[in-house]
């Protein structure tokens, strides 16, 4: 057999089995149960918004990407096609309310729908970011 057919032969090898791998171990991974999660901070809603508000930065390299449990009264909750979203609103801006948003998990939205305009309320969820004007909770949970 020539040496260029064997190398070919090897190369899809190892092709092949760097595939797998990656099937296996990274698309295969499973998801973080978010509602299970213990909490990295535990802060009120209002504590939250205005770190991001003071110091963008530093907030973002403290919170984001973990799971984060607020405390604080909605202000609404709206419901998007399948999204249930409760808001925290603590300033008025160019295109309405600013403050947090927290997207709730399907077994939540009942409890969630429930909600009036100032409850006091426990929420769980991780923290996505900032979108200039509102924090981002996702997945958010009842504790």
């Amino acid at each position: 057999m020539k040496t260029w057919i064997k190398f070919l032969i090897a190369a899809a090898l190892v092709f092949l089995t760097a595939g797998v791998f990656v099937y296996i171990f990274v698309y295969n991974k499973p998801h973080k149960d978010y509602e299970k999660a213990s909490p990295d901070f535990e802060l009120t809603a209002e504590e939250l918004y205005q770190a991001f508000i003071a110091d963008r930065s530093e907030a973002e390299s403290l919170y984001n990407g973990k799971v984060l449990q607020i405390t604080g009264q909605v202000d609404e909750v709206e419901k998007i096609d399948d999204l249930v979203i409760v808001m925290f609103a603590f300033s008025e801006g160019f295109f309405g309310k600013e403050g947090i948003r927290s997207t709730m998990l399907e077994n939540h939205h009942e409890e969630a729908l429930n909600l009036q305009p100032g409850d006091d309320v426990l929420i769980k969820g991780f923290c996505a970011g900032f979108s200039d004007s509102d924090v981002i909770l996702e997945h958010c949970s009842f504790p």
